[in-house]
């Protein structure tokens, strides 16, 4: 009889899988204990056993260098708790707001910003508490747009979220909602039809935005999961990590948009690793992220160009930090273009 693959939670999971070396055992024990781990059948079949700097395990495979904590990381690295006004919301930009409704994930991410707060032993919203969130958009009419993300909105149950859809769309002044999640990577046959149905209200804007890392993870899978979000009429945008041994090298990174924006995904957002603990080894400098920005612009299409963005530590919110092409000079501008040539603007008569 046939054993349908299971998802990787517990190190003896890890371990039958090759995924565990037996000398890193007591290490991983400790990392494991401490924060939460899952991957999925369709993220296991992606990790290649044969590459020690394989892309896809360094991105979900527990890692003793997470043991390491420096002292600017934070428990809450982007402020979360700080614009928490009640359960669940968090309110940190005038119109809009993060409505968490889950700390659960179908995958969980080595590198992720609320690693210490999401995990399996957490709980979705209460009924109790989901009625104070909504209670809450409802009476700031500021609110335009509400942002369904946790955990991952998209392990809850079709229904689960039908009901959140549905309240959010009985408010007038809430015009787009928006769906953060991996779930089309990390298990595309949950995207079925009626989830996609689920999602879409009459009268308000959907979008999906997904995260992906790494080319690979656009499996034929995947882009059939996508499809069915874009045919239905629910816009497709990405965020992505910059990855140290992730995405980090222009090529890497240039395919990933690429292969986006074929799949109908625009390139919305490319964040700078956060100060979570235990993440440094995996977090690029600045500068390197700018100078791949650098090699990108003008070499890809406009299309494939993310927003490479901060989130400022301390809920301060995001902010582009992108590579900057112009410089004052006296009466005139200094342009440079995609080559690295200067340009006088407007040009000298």
């Amino acid at each position: 009889m046939n054993v349908a693959p299971k998802t990787l939670r517990h190190l003896s999971d890890l371990r039958d899988a090759g995924l565990a070396p037996v000398d890193k055992q007591a290490a991983l024990e400790q990392v494991a204990a401490r924060y939460a781990v899952a991957i999925t059948p369709a993220i296991d079949a992606l990790i290649d056993r044969t590459d020690p700097n394989d892309p896809i395990a360094r991105q979900f495979v527990p890692d003793a260098a997470e043991l390491q904590t420096t002292p600017e990381e934070n428990a809450d690295p982007i402020g979360d708790h700080a614009h928490s006004p009640v359960e669940g919301v968090v309110h940190r930009y005038p119109d809009r707001a993060l409505l968490k409704l889950t700390p659960i994930c179908a995958v969980y991410c080595r590198f992720c910003f609320r690693r210490e707060m999401v995990g399996p032993a957490g709980m979705p919203l209460t009924a109790k508490q989901l009625d104070a969130a909504i209670a809450y958009i409802a009476n700031h009419a500021e609110i335009w747009e509400v942002i369904l993300t946790g955990g991952d909105p998209l392990v809850l149950s079709t229904r689960r979220l039908r009901q959140v859809v549905t309240r959010l769309a009985a408010i007038a002044h809430v015009k787009v909602i928006r769906v953060h999640t991996r779930v089309p990577v990390a298990e595309p046959a949950r995207i079925t039809p009626e989830l996609v149905r689920a999602l879409k209200a009459t009268g308000k804007a959907t979008y999906v935005v997904l995260h992906a890392n790494h080319a690979r993870e656009l499996t034929g899978a995947a882009r059939e999961a996508c499809a069915r979000f874009i045919d239905a009429g629910i816009p497709m945008l990405s965020q992505s990590v910059l990855l140290a041994g992730v995405n980090d090298d222009p090529q890497t990174l240039g395919d990933l948009m690429r292969t986006l924006v074929e799949c109908r995904i625009k390139p919305y957002y490319l964040h700078h690793g956060d100060l979570a603990p235990g993440t440094s080894h995996l977090r690029t400098s600045i500068a390197a992220g700018q100078d791949l920005m650098r090699q990108l612009r003008g070499r890809l299409s406009g299309l494939c160009q993310p927003t490479y963005v901060l989130d400022i530590p301390g809920g301060h919110g995001k902010s582009p930090i992108g590579p900057n092409y112009l410089a004052e000079d006296g009466a005139h501008y200094r342009v440079e273009d995609f080559n690295g040539d200067l340009h006088c603007y407007p040009p000298p008569k």
